[in-house]
């Protein structure tokens, strides 16, 4: 889903085919997974991927098709790249954007809301799009994400840093007002 600077579709355009040296504002999500625990799933992008490949990474990213919800974006592919159903899912960072640019010129450009949850679950990784998995607590986690002595891809640095500043416990992280999120992403009443 193509956006404008106010997060209000414009369009649509096929994955395969945005991804670019000038990739259009689009609508995207990220999730952040954590067991009882308090361990966050990390997992390294497929080394085929267009986009950041063999690049470690918040638990899943991903794009909602047309006319689907947030929501039901990530819940779905959570299922498709780790085999992961999951319960309650809490909009942490309604109002996430980035742009990064790749070694190659690729660029990433997205209004990319962040949630949070938990799941009990082991995940069984899709080789098409996931290379491995790896449980981190997330108290030695971020502070080492933080000071760049844990590679983790652009996005999630810079969420991390925003995360961060909800205090160090996820489980206490407050959720975010769906009132925030960009307007293509909102839930139509």
């Amino acid at each position: 889903m193509l956006l404008d600077e106010n997060g209000t579709a414009i369009g649509t355009a096929d994955k395969a085919t945005v991804h670019h040296e000038g990739t259009p504002l689009h609508l995207a999500f990220s999730s952040y997974l954590f067991d009882r625990e308090g361990r966050l799933l990390l997992t390294r992008r497929a080394l085929h991927k267009k986009t950041w490949p063999g690049v470690w990474t918040n638990t899943c990213c991903g794009h909602p098709a047309p006319g689907e919800d947030v929501e039901s974006a990530v819940r779905r592919r959570l299922s498709d790249e780790l085999g992961l159903e999951v319960g309650r899912l809490d909009l942490v960072l309604p109002a996430f954007r980035y742009r990064a640019v790749m070694d190659n010129g690729v660029v990433e450009n997205e209004m990319c809301p962040v949630f949070r949850g938990v799941v009990e679950q082991r995940p069984t990784p899709n080789p098409d799009e996931v290379d491995a998995v790896e449980w981190v607590p997330w108290a030695e986690f971020a502070p080492a994400a933080l000071a760049g002595t844990r590679p983790i891809s652009p996005w999630s640095l810079l969420q991390i840093e925003q995360l961060a500043a909800l205090g160090p416990d996820p489980f206490a992280w407050r959720a975010g007002s769906a009132d925030d999120l960009p307007p293509a992403a909102r839930k139509a009443a």
